[in-house]
C-alpha cells in the first residue's frame, strides 16, 4: 500500500510497498484512511529532535477513515463506519485512562513513564505505525474512535483528532477565569486554537506571541485576538509586564515546545546540539511573563531530556504549571457541539489538501513555512475518486 515513509532527518518519501496492516490483536480494526493531517509535532520527528524516530516508520498521528475489519472482539465499530480516532492509543481500563487521562495510558505503552501510545510518533510513543498511509492498524478500537456525525464536515473531524483538543486542552488547563489575560505563544495551529478555545472560558483578552507575520495575520483574523511579532521587541517579557500593567498575564500557554527561536543559548543547545530536551524559550517567557500567582499551561512537545527552564522563578512565584497530551476521547463531546453549534470552525484552518503520493513536498512546504501553510491535509487516493 501507498504509506508515509521515514528515511532520516528531513527525509520522507511515499512508499507503494508498505505491508497493509494486519489484525494483530481481537480489539483491533483495520481503517482505509480518508483524511490525515500533517502536525507541527511531526515536525519535531522529521527533524530528528525526537529519539528512537526509526528508519521506515509512517508518521501521522491525526487521521479519519473507514472502517475496513474489525477483529473479534469489537463490538462497538462495524465495518463502514466513517470514524475519526484521536492521536492518543487508550486501553480504556488501566487506572490512568479510569481518570480520563488517555494521553498516559500505560497499556499502550507499557515501557515508558510518561506518555501512553502514540500512533505515528517514534519508539519512545509505543512505536505504532501512523495514519498517513491508506490503511493503519487501530488498536482497542471500542475505545478511542468515534463515529462522525452526519452532519459533520470530514475537514472538521480530522482536525478533531488532535488539533482543536489540544488547543481546547491548553485554555481549559489554564484555569481561565472572566475577564483573564491570556497569552499564547505560537501561533502554528494548536496556538490558534488555544487562542481561539480562551475565550470560550470567558478570557478578557487574548495575546498571541509569534513571528512568522503571515501566521499572525491569521491568528489575529481567526481567533479575534491581539498578535505580536517578538523579532520586533527589544524583549517580549518586558513588552508583556508593560501591557498588563507590570502584573504580568494571568495565564500562559506554552504552543511551541522544542523547537522555539528567539533565544540563541536554548536554539544552540536545544536544537542545533542538542544537549537538553529543546530550546525552552517559549516555556521561559511565559514563566516569566505571567503574573505571581499566575498558571502555565504547556502543550508544546519537549524531548525527555532536560531543559534550561528557570525553576527559581517558579517557585518564587508561586506559580501554578498544568501540562499534558490533550485527552481527546474525554473532550470530543463538548468540542463537537462547539462545531456544531457554530462556535467553533476547524477547517479554516486547512491552508492545504495534499495528495498522499507528494508527502515529501508537503512535509518540505510546511517545515520551511512556505506558500502561508497553516496546516496541511493528506488525501489518499481512495479519498480522491
Amino acid at each position: 500500500m501507498l504509506a508515509m515513509n521515514f528515511r532520516g532527518p528531513f527525509r520522507v518519501r511515499a512508499d507503494r510497498n508498505k505491508p497493509y496492516p494486519e489484525i494483530k490483536h481481537p480489539s483491533d480494526a483495520i481503517v482505509r484512511v480518508t483524511r490525515s493531517c500533517i502536525c507541527g509535532s511531526d515536525l519535531h520527528l522529521y527533524h530528528g529532535l525526537v529519539p528512537d524516530t526509526r528508519v521506515g516508520m509512517t508518521f501521522g498521528h491525526e487521521f479519519t477513515g473507514v472502517v475496513e475489519e474489525v477483529g473479534p472482539g469489537v463490538e462497538k465499530l462495524k465495518v463502514g463506519d466513517h470514524i475519526m480516532v484521536p492521536f492518543n492509543i487508550a486501553c480504556g481500563s488501566c487506572p490512568f485512562c479510569r481518570q480520563q487521562l488517555f494521553g498516559n495510558c500505560h497499556e499502550s505503552n507499557p515501557q515508558a513513564t510518561a506518555v501512553g501510545g502514540i500512533f505515528g510518533y517514534s519508539h519512545t510513543a509505543g512505536g505504532y505505525d501512523g495514519g498517513q498511509a491508506e490503511y493503519v492498524r487501530v488498536p482497542y478500537a471500542d475505545v478511542g474512535p468515534t463515529i462522525i456525525p452526519d452532519w459533520m464536515d470530514l475537514d472538521d473531524a480530522v482536525l478533531l483528532t488532535d488539533v482543536v483538543p489540544t488547543g481546547y486542552q491548553a485554555a481549559e488547563m489554564g484555569g481561565i477565569r472572566k475577564g483573564d489575560t491570556v497569552v499564547v505563544f505560537g501561533a502554528g495551529p494548536v496556538g490558534i486554537m488555544a487562542a481561539k478555545c480562551a475565550w470560550l472560558f470567558g478570557a478578557g483578552r487574548v495575546i498571541v506571541i509569534d513571528h512568522i507575520d503571515y501566521r499572525l495575520e491569521f491568528v489575529r483574523n481567526y481567533a479575534q485576538c491581539e498578535a505580536y511579532n517578538f523579532k520586533e521587541m527589544d524583549d517580549p517579557v518586558v513588552f508583556l509586564k508593560k501591557t498588563t500593567g507590570w502584573y504580568g498575564a494571568d495565564v500562559c500557554i506554552d504552543a511551541v515546545g522544542c523547537e522555539a527561536a528567539g533565544d540563541a543559548l536554548q536554539s544552540l543547545v536545544g536544537r542545533k546540539l542538542p544537549l537538553t530536551g529543546g530550546s525552552a524559550t517559549a516555556l521561559h517567557w511565559a514563566i516569566n511573563s505571567v503574573k505571581k500567582g499566575g498558571i502555565v499551561s504547556i502543550v508544546g512537545v519537549y524531548g525527555p531530556l532536560d531543559a534550561l527552564v528557570p525553576i527559581g522563578n517558579v517557585l518564587n512565584k508561586g506559580l501554578t504549571i498544568r501540562a499534558n497530551q490533550a485527552s481527546v476521547k474525554r473532550l470530543l463531546p463538548r468540542l463537537i457541539e462547539h462545531v456544531r453549534e457554530g462556535r467553533l470552525n476547524p477547517k479554516a484552518l486547512i491552508s492545504h489538501k495534499i495528495p498522499l503520493e507528494e508527502v515529501a513536498e508537503g512535509y518540505h512546504i510546511f517545515s520551511a513555512k512556505r506558500d502561508n501553510c497553516i496546516k496541511p491535509v493528506l488525501i489518499p487516493p481512495a479519498a480522491r475518486a
